[in-house]
Parts: C-alpha cells; structure tokens; sequence
C-alpha cells in the first residue's frame, strides 16, 4: 500500500526501502514534531483543519488501491461496503509529523486495514473533538479552555469534506466499544502492547471512557 501511496503521489506517507538483515521493514524518515507533540497542533482551527484534509486527501490517495489476494492485518478487516479503503486504523495527531501546524507526514501502520472511511474519521473525532472531559482536555489534551466539542466536530468534517454530521457521534462511541474490545481481545492473547495495558487498568480506563461519551454526547450533538 505504501508503494502505491508513492506511485499516485501521495507525499505524506513513509517511502518503503525493503528488508534488512533482521527481517525489518525499512522506511524513509520524516523529519516533524510527533508523538506528545502533536496534541497541541490540533489545537487551533487551522491545525484541526489541516489534520482533517489530510486524513481525506490519504483516504482518496490509497481508494484506488487494491489489496492482493491473500492479504492478512494486524486486526480484523471492518465491514465492507461502497465508501471503504484501507484505513489507517490509528489516526491521531501523534501519529502524524508536524511542521508548524502543518502535517506532513503519517506514521504507525500497524494497525491498517480495510474498513469504512468512517472508522478513520470517528477515531480521530473522539481525540480531537474531543470525547474527553474538560479536565483531561486542559490536562492533557493542551486546550487552554474547555473546547467547544460541537464546533470543533463541525469543523473537522467540514474540512474532511464531509456534507453532515449525523450519525458520527454513534460512529464515535461504537469505534471506543471496538476500540476496547480490541484491546481486551488482544491483551487476552497475550499481545504487547496491549497485555501490559491490560494489566495496568487500561481496560477500566476504556470503559469509563466510553461511560463518558455516552453520558455527554449532548455537548457535541
């Protein structure tokens, strides 16, 4: 997929360079601020923006892209249906480099795979809305103020190129369910990450998360 992310002149993916003597993929570097860093560039219009026409200009980049046969993934591929690509899977802004309040590149494959738009535009949404309480929003989120979470949900589809809302806020709480069932399933395997998660309460974490969305969807509705 990333060769073909080159090949249709997508820039903001990593280049892959082959295998080395250890059986690792090889990428090209991007060189931006990432990780913990890039909670504070979406916290401004422009940045939220930027986030969001990324998200789809990958989304139209990669929907001519046709996975070979036999293709496995990390995790179970979503439903298909018209409007599915092979979504990130993990699109925050940590998982993107930045430079200013511009992205330039996507990192963190690991969890791509076939799915509905939706499933890449909800993920992000609970993170950027966000679907967070206000003290985790100025704690750790970096919003100076208890965000608007409906203008700023507005404003990311609007960026994405999205003609409504309705709907997203289910789409949001289904992807935490998943989200958590994922990490559990995971974890249960044995899985790293995931068990060390597990078993430092993350779990909890999630579930009173998604208890929180649910019980506040009416400052974003």
């Amino acid at each position: 997929m990333l060769r073909h992310l080159e090949d249709v002149g997508f820039a903001c993916a990593p280049r892959p360079l082959g295998i080395d003597d250890e059986g690792r993929g090889v990428l090209t570097y991007i060189d931006g601020d990432s990780g913990a860093s890039g909670w504070a560039k979406v916290v401004d219009d422009p940045g939220l923006g930027n986030f969001a026409r990324l998200l789809r200009a990958y989304h139209d980049a990669c929907e001519s892209f046709s996975p070979p046969p036999g293709a496995t993934w990390s995790t179970d591929a979503g439903v298909s249906g018209d409007d599915e690509v092979v979504c990130h899977g993990n699109f925050g802004p940590w998982n993107v480099g930045w430079q200013g309040n511009q992205p330039v590149g996507i990192i963190d494959w690991d969890f791509a795979r076939p799915a509905p738009r939706l499933h890449d535009v909800s993920y992000a949404l609970e993170y950027v809305a966000p679907f967070r309480d206000d003290a985790e929003c100025l704690r750790w989120l970096h919003c100076p103020a208890p965000p608007d979470r409906r203008l700023r949900l507005e404003h990311f589809c609007s960026a994405y190129g999205l003609d409504s809302t309705v709907g997203i806020i289910d789409a949001v709480i289904a992807g935490q369910q998943d989200n958590a069932d994922l990490v559990r399933r995971l974890a249960e395997q044995g899985h790293e990450p995931q068990a060390t998660w597990a078993a430092d309460g993350l779990l909890t974490e999630l579930d009173h998360r998604i208890d929180w969305s649910k019980a506040h969807r009416h400052l974003v509705e």
